[in-house]
């Protein structure tokens, strides 16, 4: 899928609110009890800290092996001489931020990565050449947001690279030489295109742009120096319908495509003739995951996720290879890295309840070597399984969902506690984006604690059709919300959740839904944590980053129109600032200076209002990160915060905070004395930074707050 087209997807943090009154909540729940003092507390750094080794890829002529591990606390890559991890080194280093993804060239001696700066997403693209051990930025310009938009075999010492240095709005495309950094314009960007498709000839073969209606449409080169139609897709149909790819000999395209049906099929379009053939479809879902082969580019199987991952197969050889390795391992099976020639595999068993384990498949011996996992410290801990449930929505929509109940309240394993429990609504972000089954560290870390856990796939997410995407247009804060409100209400009646005790929580649109459930359905939920969620949808549509400004037309199909005084009436009416007044239950807020999306004012002005208004808040500002925390010893910092706060309000355990801080640069700008300890951990690292001339002196310990285990 071209980039640019991905802003459609992932890259939106944050929506909007409708006033809803408080549904009617089902009869109160029988009291629910202390949570037993005798839970062994998973320490936070095993579950939010760096990984051992993470993200392990196979060189392309499958002669060494490349992973992600810390050096020195942040992660870097490290390659293997040949392919045992323990003769790895560090070929990076960073240190700062941390390398979160990179992969192989195809000249086997050079990886790539991006990285931006604390945060504020002005991604450049970096070569290491393995043979001289120096990194070269290949985009050294500033203010300036790389995508790599092609790598081919036939080209092992270029890539294709879009870059917004001429306009911040647009990607004009180069070829980069990764030896050199030598850049050549192949395509400059006047039709307002927001994301090309090219071949393995690095050959432009569309321009896919956003039309003024709110659609997509693909345009290929006239051979005159213009663009003409080959593709329009409507509105309704721009998140599930998109191009991923061609054929070996470039003559018909793959596409996931929607058009006159719910759910976005894969299909195989013939470019000269436009014959078009269906090659696999699920009723309940969009075509997910494609297994490609590397050069003869025929499809190997796909994928499809309604409440788990299933694979459907159109290779006999790559099936039996899968019924081979099932041996090997539980889990769901995913292909993270294979050779050039397809012979060699990096196979990743993902379980919901311990870490990732990786291994090394050869296809002809059907050998399978243990790598290693991705976190062995999760190893025999208390971790719980999570259940894919499907909820209705009032209007019968169904709703998938995932539940996480602490150990030992769930005797028969039936997915219901044995009495209701105090509970976070963990809402996930995108909007258009969704949760699915699999190890998720705040699904444990909250079970962990003594909370059910449920996260909502509400109408909106993706994945699930174009209908279920759409049934979300303009429904920020309203239907949208409203699904969250009846996977509440289903979790009270089905005796999951003490009524009384619900929490929400999220990040990005899920923080967005935070500010929303204690804003304008006040009574529903204990307390709230919103994380860099907006809190006014016209100052965040107002201020995306310049190279959305292709998308928008669909953040105003979508979200609403900012641009007119009709949609700006209706955007305020959805904007959690607008209700600040209805707050009456604790909210923390944690947010990044740099976050290029939803950036600190959407944090700033809900917390002044608060203030202004006297209503008590607690806000957490890191100056070094931006959309999320990125640093684990931010991240650390700001979920031991999360704990104490969670624990004063729901009544769940809690690892002090201690010393959560160290490394970390966390800023406390109001409220730090509304959760347990953090005013007095704030307190002691101030004194560690002292010369020690400067400490005052020792006072008779006194009992901090977060030594209370509850």
């Amino acid at each position: 899928m071209p980039r640019g087209l991905r802003i459609c997807c992932s890259l939106l943090a944050g929506m909007a609110c409708l006033t809803i009154a408080a549904m009617p909540r089902a009869a109160l729940a029988e009291e629910t009890k202390p949570v037993s003092a005798k839970i062994e507390l998973i320490p936070r750094r095993i579950l939010f800290g760096n990984p051992d080794k993470a993200s392990p890829r196979i060189a392309p002529d499958g002669s060494r092996l490349a992973f992600i591990a810390p050096v020195d606390g942040v992660l870097n890559v490290w390659v293997s001489p040949d392919l045992d991890p323990a003769k790895a080194k560090p070929v990076t280093n960073d240190t700062k931020r941390g390398i979160r993804s990179y992969f192989w060239a195809y000249t086997n001696e050079h990886i790539l990565y991006v990285q931006d700066v604390g945060g504020d997403e002005d991604w450049h693209v970096y070569a290491v050449n393995l043979k001289t051990g120096k990194t070269l930025d290949l985009t050294p310009l500033k203010k300036i947001s790389a995508q790599i938009t092609e790598v081919s075999r036939k080209f092992p010492n270029e890539i294709l690279i879009g870059l917004n240095d001429r306009d911040e709005r647009l990607h004009d495309l180069y070829r980069v030489n990764i030896e050199t950094g030598e850049r050549k314009l192949d395509e400059k960007n006047d039709e307002s295109f927001a994301g090309y498709m090219t071949d393995d000839d690095y050959q432009v073969r569309f321009g896919i742009r956003f039309t003024p209606d709110g659609g997509n449409e693909i345009l290929k080169p006239d051979d005159k120096g213009g663009w003409s139609p080959f593709l329009k897709i409507g509105m309704e149909d721009t998140v599930t319908t998109n191009p991923v790819g061609f054929n070996k000999t470039n003559d018909e395209m793959y596409l996931i495509d929607s058009r006159g049906r719910d759910t976005g099929v894969l299909k195989i379009v013939n470019l000269e003739t436009g014959e078009e053939k269906i090659i696999a479809e699920h009723d309940k879902v969009d075509i997910g995951g494609i297994m490609m082969h590397p050069t003869e580019k025929t499809i190997q199987a796909v994928s499809n996720n309604y409440l788990r991952t299933e694979w459907d197969f159109r290779d006999e050889q790559v099936k039996a290879d899968f019924d081979e390795l099932r041996k090997l391992a539980d889990g769901e099976i995913d292909i993270a890295s294979r050779t050039l020639d397809d012979q060699t595999w990096v196979v990743a068993f993902v379980v919901d309840n311990g870490p990732v384990r990786y291994y090394l498949f050869d296809r002809k011996t059907k050998k399978a070597t243990f790598l290693f996992t991705n976190r062995k410290e999760l190893e025999g801990l208390p971790l719980v399984k999570m259940h894919p449930v499907v909820v209705p929505a009032r209007d019968k929509l169904d709703l998938v969902c995932y539940l996480s109940l602490p150990a030992g309240s769930d005797p028969d394993g039936d997915g219901r506690p044995d009495r209701p429990l105090p509970m976070v609504l963990n809402v996930h972000g995108g909007p258009w984006a969704r949760d699915a089954w699999g190890f998720d560290p705040e699904h444990q870390f909250l079970a962990n604690r003594g909370y059910a856990v449920l996260s909502v796939n509400f109408r909106g997410s993706t994945g699930f059709g174009k209908n279920f995407v759409n049934a979300g247009n303009k429904e920020w804060a309203g239907k949208m919300h409203l699904d969250l409100l009846d996977a509440v209400d289903w979790a009270v009646k089905e005796k999951i959740a003490a009524v009384d005790k619900v929490g929400i929580m999220g990040g990005s649109y899920g923080g967005y839904a935070t500010l929303v459930g204690v804003t304008m359905t006040p009574d529903v939920f204990a307390c709230g944590v919103d994380i860099v969620g907006p809190s006014n949808i016209l100052t965040l549509l107002s201020t995306i980053p310049p190279y959305w400004e292709p998308a928008k037309q669909m953040f105003k199909d979508r979200v609403g129109d900012y641009e007119t005084e009709e949609g700006k009436k209706f955007l305020t009416e959805r904007s959690p600032l607008t209700f600040v007044d209805k707050i009456k239950r604790p909210l923390l807020i944690g947010q990044g200076t740099n976050d290029p999306r939803v950036k600190q004012a959407e944090a700033d002005q809900i917390v002044k209002a608060m203030q202004d208004k006297k209503i008590p808040v607690t806000y957490v500002l890191f100056p070094d990160e931006g959309h999320g925390f990125a640093r684990p010893e931010n991240r650390l910092s700001f979920y031991a915060v999360t704990e104490a706060f969670l624990a004063e309000h729901l009544g769940g355990h809690y690892e002090p905070i201690g010393d959560a801080f160290a490394g970390s640069t966390i800023e406390v700008p109001a409220g730090a004395g509304q959760v347990p300890g953090l005013q007095s951990a704030l307190t002691a690292r101030k004194d560690e930074e002292l010369p020690s001339s400067d400490k005052p002196a020792k006072k008779a310990a006194r009992r901090p707050a977060a030594s209370r285990q509850r």
